[in-house]
């Protein structure tokens, strides 16, 4: 049956459109691509990647974005054209700007620049919580863990260079964790209403789920729709504020449908010239701003 309540309605919607990536023809998948490309010159191709589909295969995986690059390729040239290739990658539920090459040569060109940090990537994403300062820069390694709970799964976290000490409070210097990976990421405020705020970030370093994971555990402000990343020990939807389900029209029991509100906005590439490309958030990103009242008025 269809739920009557509209946000129930497009969360359900969004989890179907998910679903259906993963089940429709490469050819059909390879269109909606070709239907987001944003920018394209001899180089490169850009499209603005849709929430839910995978950048790589991998077990109960059938639709991937790596696998439809030469159908894409042959759409955007006509029939003939080598297949494009990957720069970088998203996450599977991430949305927005992603770059792909022309031809190999380019590829790890493009991969070299991200590798030497000469990429200037700016994420949107809608928080839980208002980060207190409202802009800085948070600086805490990430390391990956085994959460032991009565579900054993595998989480990144951050694993800090400084503890305070128990007897005095003062700041001990401990003792480097060999496998954890030095992250870094700014954030700016943009705006807040509904116990959410939409931030701009930029991750300066590029480790697993780096942005979910300074926001949840280094500020306290997961990103909206973050399960992975709301709790530590379990498994479980997101609890989210009295006043944002009501401007949500959500029932808790229902949060676990939330998507992640985690968009790459724009990208800053340094080849011969700079290009910037800039994807607008998609539609269930921005239906959300209008529900939590989250105007903002720039770009």
């Amino acid at each position: 049956q269809i739920p009557k309540d509209p946000a129930q309605r497009r969360v359900r919607e969004l989890a179907m459109l998910s679903k259906q990536l993963q089940q429709v023809h490469p050819n059909v998948l390879a269109k909606v691509l070709k239907q987001g490309t944003v920018y394209q010159n001899e180089e490169i191709v850009v499209i603005n990647k849709p929430y839910g589909l995978p950048v790589h295969g991998g077990p109960g995986v059938k639709n991937c974005i790596a696998d439809v690059l030469p159908i894409l390729a042959k759409m955007l040239e006509n029939m003939k054209a080598e297949p494009l290739h990957l720069c970088h990658r998203l996450d599977k539920e991430t949305t927005g700007v992603m770059v792909l090459a022309r031809n190999k040569e380019v590829a790890e060109r493009i991969r070299l620049l991200f590798k030497t940090r000469q990429v200037e990537k700016i994420y949107w994403a809608i928080s839980l919580g208002d980060p207190d300062p409202t802009e800085g820069i948070v600086e805490i390694p990430i390391v990956e863990k085994e959460v032991r709970s009565h579900q054993s799964h595998y989480k990144m976290t951050l694993a800090p260079n400084y503890r305070l000490s128990p007897e005095d409070g003062k700041v001990v210097k401990i003792r480097k964790n060999r496998d954890a990976e030095s992250a870094v990421t700014r954030y700016r405020r943009l705006g807040s209403a509904s116990a959410c705020s939409l931030l701009e970030l930029q991750p300066i370093t590029g480790v697993k789920h780096q942005i979910r994971v300074h926001l949840a555990y280094g500020l306290g402000c997961p990103i909206l729709g973050d399960h992975k990343y709301s709790h530590w020990s379990k498994l479980a939807p997101q609890k989210l504020p009295g006043i944002t389900l009501k401007r949500l029209k959500l029932e808790q029991s229902k949060a676990r449908h939330l998507p992640l509100h985690l968009h790459a906005y724009r990208l800053s590439l340094p080849l011969g010239e700079r290009i910037d490309l800039v994807c607008k958030p998609p539609l269930f990103f921005q239906k959300t701003l209008k529900k939590l009242e989250l105007d903002i008025t720039n770009d």
